[in-house]
């Protein structure tokens, strides 16, 4: 691959991953709900589902899945159905004010954040959004091979760009990661944090109906 192939690759792929996509969100919510470390944890589950995918479309099999109707539709209403469970869990979640046993000490409508949750949770949350949406793999099937030199081994090529491709998807993690630890600024009361959730869960409850809705 010539350095000026790369460099289209490397601009395109920023693109692909700069995409507001379910991921992107999590990312960003978990950065307001929780902060911009426990977000930049958790996207560690989608870089190595992202990983996962690249191995995959390089053997072969992404084309496999690219044809057949039955695994495009399983893993999407697989992905679908997650995305909704999570949006629900999330409009639901409890926040502890200063009207709860406890928190008698505090001033009205203060805020008592729950733990934050540990990072193998907020990973495998990211893993599996990313596992569950099958235009992921789609796009790396139809993607890549745009820049594939058939002069040279491909296996190398694919190294490099699935190389590239997790690094600008770890920036942009990072940089949605940043914009949600801001809004955690104005975080301020249970009552701020109620409207917090409700935004997050309903985004992921509107993505898993997207998803469902969406066709190869």
């Amino acid at each position: 691959m010539s350095f000026d192939t790369w460099l289209v690759f490397a601009g395109a792929a920023f693109a692909l991953a700069m995409a507001p996509g379910p991921n992107n969100l999590m990312a960003m919510f978990n950065g307001a709900r929780h902060g911009v470390v426990a977000s930049a944890l958790g996207g560690i589950g989608r870089l190595l589902a992202f990983t996962l995918m690249i191995t995959v479309t390089a053997t072969g099999l992404g084309v496999v899945l690219a044809a057949s109707e039955l695994a495009f539709g399983i893993i999407k209403w697989a992905g679908a159905a997650y995305l909704v469970y999570l949006g629900i869990k999330t409009w639901r979640s409890h926040v502890a004010s200063a009207s709860d046993d406890g928190a008698a000490n505090l001033p009205e409508d203060d805020l008592v954040f729950a733990a934050r949750p540990r990072a193998f949770d907020l990973a495998r949350r990211e893993f599996l959004t990313a596992v569950g949406n099958p235009k992921a793999i789609l796009i790396f099937t139809a993607f890549f091979p745009q820049f594939l030199n058939a002069q040279h081994p491909y296996g190398g090529q694919f190294a490099i760009m699935g190389v590239t491709f997790l690094a600008m998807e770890a920036c942009v993690l990072l940089a949605y990661g940043l914009v949600g630890g801001q809004v955690k600024g104005f975080v301020r009361s249970a009552r701020h944090l109620r409207i917090l959730n409700r935004v997050s869960g309903g985004v992921l409850i509107g993505a898993g109906a997207m998803l469902a809705a969406a066709r190869r």
